[in-house]
């Protein structure tokens, strides 16, 4: 595969800003000297994690939270962002603690995935999280979530099911039971 002469950026301007979002626009010139407008979130430097709890009895364990973006709970895998000065690996033991009680003694890096990555550039390290423990740490949800044990030997019909439907948490099942499989 050949690799591609990247667009010369000319300039960069935030266009439109929220609590949580700032729209940024970037002026770009493309090999061929086509030049366009591109507009994505801008960059904040964080990115998160997402795990596949997998509990010692054989169950993988969701959360059912509110999602504003669809406005109704939605079943998926813990997740969070990763803290200045936290290692992805810290993050997911500390996400996993606030979210469903648990911690991990084994957590495996799975794949990291870039949701839209025209207009996002943060990164998400889906991860499987084996070995748990007992021990919670408040979190910055709103209410407390909703604790779904799932078996494992029936983790494909989550694939199916209606409210498990982010991207991000099915990518997330499918490499953990590829990885899974690949142990066997």
């Amino acid at each position: 595969m050949t690799q591609r002469k990247l667009p010369q950026i000319l300039s960069k301007q935030v266009v439109a800003s929220s609590r949580l979002f700032k729209v940024e626009s970037l002026e770009l010139t493309f090999s061929n000297g086509v030049e366009r407008t591109y507009e994505r979130m801008k960059p904040s430097g964080r990115n998160a994690v997402m795990m596949v709890p997998i509990t010692d009895a054989g169950d993988i364990l969701l959360v059912r939270e509110y999602a504003a973006g669809t406005e109704r709970y939605e079943l998926g895998f813990p997740k969070g962002l990763i803290d200045p000065g936290e290692t992805a690996n810290q993050a997911a033991v500390r996400e996993l603690k606030e979210e469903i009680g648990q911690g991990a003694h084994e957590v495996i890096p799975m794949k990291d995935v870039v949701l839209a990555p025209s207009y996002f550039s943060s990164r998400m390290t889906l991860m499987l999280a084996r070995d748990l423990y007992p021990e919670s740490l408040e979190g910055d949800e709103p209410e407390p979530l909703e604790i779904i044990r799932w078996p494992l030997a029936q983790a494909e019909e989550l694939l199916t099911h209606g409210d498990f439907c982010e991207a991000r948490s099915i990518t997330a099942l499918i490499m953990a039971l590829k990885y899974l499989q690949s142990e066997r």
